[in-house]
């Protein structure tokens, strides 16, 4: 039996609440259920693990497709067993915002969850997976089998700006496992970050460790940083120490 398509998705479920992040994924749903003719509505849940940029793209998006964004504040550090960051932090998280998530939606007359979640995604390293399958949220780019790659090229060719937006995972995975999260530390990342991306660095995490932090980079830009070091110490030095660079590389 051929493997469904977004239109035929879409068909069998017209009023979706899709859980938005201003990424390419969730871009690129939102896109293909409007075209579709769904009544789709973009939720973004605001918490302290998302930078403003990411808020700022969902807004931009929306914009550009003329839907309305619907923004959830959530205080996520006040939920013990997300702020104690465990190994499965990720898991008690969704499971707390797409719970308020169901709520909300299902006060705007929308039972249908949907997420961003792609057939590149591999269930077994993302423990947050587990909370959708039990909150019945689905997941219509992985149940059509559609990877990364194609969600760029379909972005792509949909003129939406996101197609070569790098992903990004929250801002809690810079902390290690543990370490209790804290509002100070969530803001000296995304700090640390965003001076990185002023320096024109991509696809880079800026992991803390103790008060200093270690820089992550793509293999391409390690020649670039090592070169610039005065620069980024320049921006960085102030806010952790020591800091290191990582000279193994990280895939982008």
């Amino acid at each position: 039996m051929p493997m469904d398509t977004l239109k035929d998705f879409f068909a069998r479920h017209p009023r979706c609440a899709l859980g938005f992040s201003g990424g390419s994924d969730s871009s690129l749903l939102l896109y293909e259920g409007r075209r579709h003719g769904a009544l789709i509505r973009p939720y973004f849940i605001k918490t302290q693990f998302q930078p403003a940029f990411e808020l700022e793209d969902a807004e931009r998006l929306c914009r550009d497709l003329g839907a309305e964004l619907c923004v959830i504040e959530a205080d996520i550090l006040a939920d013990y067993k997300v702020a104690a960051n465990p190994e499965n932090r990720c898991y008690h998280c969704k499971r707390r915002l797409f719970g308020l998530l169901r709520e909300r939606a299902g006060a705007d007359g929308l039972e249908t969850l949907i997420d961003g979640s792609n057939a590149s995604d591999d269930p077994a390293g993302r423990p947050g997976m587990r909370a959708l399958s039990e909150l019945h949220v689905l997941s219509p780019l992985r149940e059509c089998g559609i990877t990364k790659a194609d969600v760029r090229r379909l972005s792509r060719e949909a003129g939406l700006f996101t197609h070569d937006k790098p992903s990004y995972s929250c801002l809690a995975t810079r902390i290690p496992a543990g370490r209790w999260i804290t509002q100070r530390d969530l803001a000296r990342v995304e700090l640390g970050e965003a001076e990185l991306a002023r320096l024109g660095f991509s696809g880079f995490r800026l992991r803390l460790s103790g008060e200093g932090a270690r820089l992550e980079l793509p293999q391409e830009q390690l020649f670039e940083a090592v070169e610039r070091r005065d620069e980024i110490i320049a921006a960085l030095g102030g806010v952790f120490s020591p800091l290191s660079l990582d000279l193994r590389g990280r895939e982008a």
